[in-house]
């Protein structure tokens, strides 16, 4: 088993966001995956995911995300889950939008010898009531992305 495999999914899932490419990004659901974006909207497999993508990418400029993966582990040897945090930049801007900020979990199943995501959750990293906690998260991630983008 290995993680690595997983991480390297949910980064291609990401990257296929970054560049706006709702079929490379759809190409990585399974055919009964469920996503749930930020919103609490919902896509029901890959079809689906790639027709909602392709309208939000034809009429919105959307942020980039940066990331960083905080587990990876089996649950079966052919099912495993990933929790990351998230922030995002927006188009020409050079700072974390710390108010979509988020945290991500994702679940994998093997099928036919291919890792699929059988479910992506994207939910608010609010944090109500816990500044402190929604600060240190933002700090966090501006240090991963001036890691990735070269911003000091």
């Amino acid at each position: 088993m290995n993680e690595q495999a997983i991480v390297d999914l949910y980064g291609q899932l990401l990257a296929a966001w970054n560049e706006r490419d709702a079929a490379r990004y759809a190409s990585l659901i399974a055919s009964d995956g469920l996503v749930i974006g930020f919103d609490g909207s919902t896509m029901v497999g890959a079809a689906e995911t790639e027709q909602q993508l392709s309208a939000i990418f034809a009429h919105h400029q959307t942020a980039a995300y940066y990331w960083k993966v905080r587990s990876a582990r089996f649950l079966a040897p052919d099912v495993a889950t990933l929790h990351a945090v998230v922030g995002m930049v927006p188009p020409g801007q050079t700072d974390i939008n710390a108010a979509a900020n988020a945290i991500q979990t994702m679940t994998a199943v093997e099928r036919d010898g291919r890792w699929q995501i059988i479910l992506f959750q994207n939910t608010p990293a609010a944090f109500h009531g816990r500044p402190d906690v929604s600060e240190a998260l933002t700090q966090e991630l501006r240090e991963v992305y001036a890691s990735r983008s070269g911003v000091e």
